[in-house]
């Protein structure tokens, strides 16, 4: 059995990956929010059903990741509650 001090350690250690990853969804959104742009400068005034599904795609992207942002956010809250009752 792993004692308290580990047990910290680890979920700080988990809360850091956390962490990482809320930066790399921030950056993937950050890309996706550049591509929606330069396609809809590329394409526009085009009504052609593909250019609009194309942009309904990172529009759902990008919501998909703003709720993994915030589970995320929900996850580390969690943790957190956990460690203050160690």
């Amino acid at each position: 059995m792993a004692s308290v001090a580990e047990l910290k350690a680890a979920i700080d250690v988990a809360l850091q990956q956390i962490g990482d990853g809320q930066s790399a969804v921030q950056a993937a959104g950050e890309k996706l929010a550049e591509a929606q742009q330069t396609l809809a400068g590329a394409l526009e005034g085009s009504g052609h059903e593909t250019v609009e599904a194309a942009q309904a795609s990172l529009t759902q992207a990008n919501q998909e990741l703003e709720e993994c942002l915030a589970a995320t956010l929900v996850a580390i809250e969690q943790a957190q509650l956990y460690v203050a009752t160690l």
